[in-house]
């Protein structure tokens, strides 16, 4: 019997986790398949997971726009996803939905890989956005010792995340302290690069296009930037754990995903 999950948002064409965790699942032999889903609307995707739930799906990873909706509708929580507010896996099990949300474990997995001299506990960080990426990467930062501080253009949805998750509001003049500054926005930030200290590093949550404005800027002045694929990748290996049961066979799922974008590093 084939084992199905797969990847829901909405749009969805453009994901690459179906390249990735086929490329796991062929590597290791295993008799599944992992698919893409688009539900139209909020109801479309409440029917994917009551479908989920009769055992024909073993379990989703969810992104946008359905990431609080997924911890809604589940009936197990993990105090992670809790904490950030979203959930990016639901995994199906007995009729019931546990979520999780793996997305700071990508965040510090990419970190680890492309920064690896960076060490953030007990240093200034700046998240700018306060949407449910911020959430996940001000979790993951604080729990690593981290001195986390989000910047969002409006002020109101950035005091709610830092009362939630126990980080503080920060403004501009925060910039020049930072030892890791991550864009958790969809769009490039308005921050002037020139103000950043020599070392810091600069990460965005985004991986279209994989060297983004903001990493640009930053490589041109010599800073150490972490892309977006890095940290799909690593959120999507616990991920691949939680729905098959084993490990990630050690491939080069990054250089496939490199070539399904056209890039060549």
């Amino acid at each position: 019997m084939t084992v199905v999950a797969g990847v829901a948002g909405q749009p969805i064409a453009h994901s690459l986790s179906p390249l990735i965790h086929r490329a796991w699942i062929a590597s290791a032999g295993l008799a599944a398949d992992y698919r893409a889903f688009g539900p139209a609307d909020e109801a479309g995707f409440e029917a994917l997971v009551n479908e989920g739930r009769t055992g024909a799906l073993r379990g989703l990873n969810v992104t946008a726009p359905f990431k609080a909706a997924a911890l809604g509708m589940a009936d197990e929580v993990s105090e992670t996803a809790r904490s950030c507010g979203s959930a990016n896996l639901l995994v199906f099990e007995n009729g019931r939905a546990r979520a999780d949300s793996t997305d700071g474990e990508g965040l510090m997995a990419a970190l680890a890989e492309q920064a690896p001299g960076l060490a953030v506990a007990g240093r200034p960080v700046l998240i700018l956005g306060a949407g449910g990426a911020a959430r996940a990467a001000a979790a993951a930062l604080k729990a690593a010792g981290a001195e986390a501080g989000v910047l969002n253009r409006t002020p109101a949805r950035a005091e709610a995340l830092a009362a939630d998750l126990g980080v503080h509001v920060a403004g501009p003049a925060a910039l020049p302290e930072a030892a890791l500054v991550v864009n958790a926005l969809s769009v490039a930030p308005e921050i002037e690069v020139g103000r950043l200290r020599p070392d810091a590093v600069l990460m965005d949550m985004t991986y279209r296009p994989l060297l983004t404005p903001f990493l640009a800027a930053g490589r041109a002045r010599g800073l150490t930037t972490v892309d977006g694929l890095a940290m799909l990748i690593g959120q999507a290996r616990p991920s691949f754990e939680a729905l098959f049961g084993v490990e990630p066979p050690e491939i080069d799922v990054r250089a496939l995903a490199l070539a399904a974008l056209g890039e060549t590093s």
